[in-house]
């Protein structure tokens, strides 16, 4: 008898213990909370040919954007090659096999492919959707879930992410009103969804709603704190809010607490340490040894060259460290990546090296070097991936560098335009007034 999944599909290799092994991955994955791949191990120990709990976990070792797991998930691939393999499996197998390789777009086209042959593969959306974030694709965060949502019932397994996906999806299109709805309807179908109480986060962040944003989170921490692999992202999302609140102590609590700065080797975590000590340093307040912790992290990493996001937040640990040499040898080995023919090449040279370069100069006082830069480079900066919040960090560099290199009205030109966005910011209204001032 050929089992199926919970969604309809047809399985390979699998019996009836190892198939719910595998929901419950699935659920996990879907939620970012437990252990995944432990979850996805046990269901291989039960049927060690199950051809979609293969598949499942090479794209959770390949889901952070580390170069560590890919060998792996190369003997996953290989593995899975060995099977006899259905049509979606095959495909399956095609685009983990593009990831190992990082052709990152052609995996995103690969897995949209399964899509349209199974839109109820909810496995394909959530690593299409990841890409999507990754590559900076806010038009596909959107429109990946959309082209399937109208396929699937409600009572569905799974149609909460959907929900969330969407919501991230529309709040990086500017469709606030209606991600926010998204991301609350998500949540009330599975209080455990960490990735909609992201999203809604990302909405309140975009409209400098921060004082909403703070309360949001703290008081569904219980939902999306707990056992969560990805909880360290919305306590750093907290973070922000309390930092536009001016809390800073709070902020330096939250880092030295559940963001666990300088002390997790998650790549991912490591982001958003650096990007937050950024943040706090642009402000000009004592940080301690804070950085030296952060930059001993991203030291081995120095010649990873997997993921350009990922090498410009190095730059900024190990400047803000003072470690300006280590920082330089990194953007070297950038350079050396951006002559080659790939996506994370692209990535660099588009973005990720002028950036780095960006970093350099700011480290040296050489602000119009960073203005120059920047000014345009923002415009194009989502081809490097990441959120509108987290690419914000450039827009916050060029304005300080604006500021401190005594362009004033062009720190008002640039407060200006924050306040549209955001009225209620206490940062854009102090630049706005510096500006105003010293401008006059």
């Amino acid at each position: 008898m050929i089992l199926k999944d919970h969604r309809g599909a047809p399985v390979s290799g699998a019996n009836a213990r190892s198939l719910e092994l595998y929901e419950t991955a699935i659920s996990q994955f879907n939620c970012y909370v437990g252990d995944p791949v432990a979850t996805a191990d046990a269901a291989l120990a039960e049927s060690p040919d199950f051809a979609m709990a293969i598949a499942l976990k090479a794209y959770l070792l390949l889901s952070g954007m580390e170069r560590g797991p890919v060998p792996a998930a190369a003997e996953l691939l290989a593995r899975l090659r060995q099977l006899k393999l259905n049509d979606r499996e095959r495909r399956h197998a095609a685009a983990v096999a593009c990831l190992v390789d990082g052709a990152y777009h052609r995996a995103s086209e690969r897995l949209e492919d399964i899509l349209v042959e199974d839109p109820h593969d909810i496995l394909a959306l959530q690593m299409g959707h990841l890409l999507d974030f990754y590559r900076g694709d806010s038009r596909n965060l959107r429109d990946r879930v959309a082209r399937v949502l109208p396929e699937w019932q409600q009572q569905m397994p799974g149609y909460h992410a959907l929900l969330a996906m969407h919501s991230f999806g529309l709040e990086e299109t500017a469709d606030y009103a209606r991600a926010e709805e998204a991301g609350r309807r998500a949540i009330a179908m599975n209080g455990r969804d960490g990735w909609a109480y992201h999203a809604v986060a990302h909405v309140m962040e975009m409209m400098g709603r921060y004082e909403d944003g703070a309360k949001w989170l703290r008081e569904g921490e219980d939902g999306w704190a707990p056992e969560s692999f990805f909880a360290v992202h919305n306590w750093w999302h907290l973070a922000l809010f309390r930092l536009e609140a001016d809390q800073n102590a709070e902020v330096l609590k939250l880092y030295d607490g559940p963001i666990k700065g300088g002390q997790s080797n998650v790549v991912l975590d490591m982001v958003d340490a650096s990007a937050l000590l950024w943040r706090l340093q642009l402000r000009g307040l004592d940080l301690g040894d804070r950085w030296e912790a952060i930059a001993d992290r991203w030291q081995p990493l120095g010649e990873d060259r997997l993921y350009a996001f990922n090498d410009a937040h190095a730059v900024m640990a190990l400047l803000g460290a003072g470690r300006r040499h280590e920082a330089e040898r990194v953007v070297a080995t950038m350079s050396q990546t951006a002559q080659k023919q790939s996506d994370n090449a692209a990535m660099t040279r588009d973005v990720g090296l002028p950036l780095a370069r960006a970093f350099l100069a700011f480290d040296q006082g050489s602000y119009p070097a960073v203005i120059e830069i920047l000014r345009p480079l923002r415009n194009i900066a989502g081809r490097f991936g990441g959120s509108h919040a987290q690419r914000d960090l450039i827009d916050l560099t060029l304005i300080e560098a604006a500021q401190r290199g005594g362009q004033r009205k062009l720190v008002r030109a640039l407060a200006n335009e924050r306040l549209a966005l955001k009225p209620k910011s206490p940062l854009a209204h102090r630049y706005r007034d510096q500006g105003a001032r010293k401008a006059a």
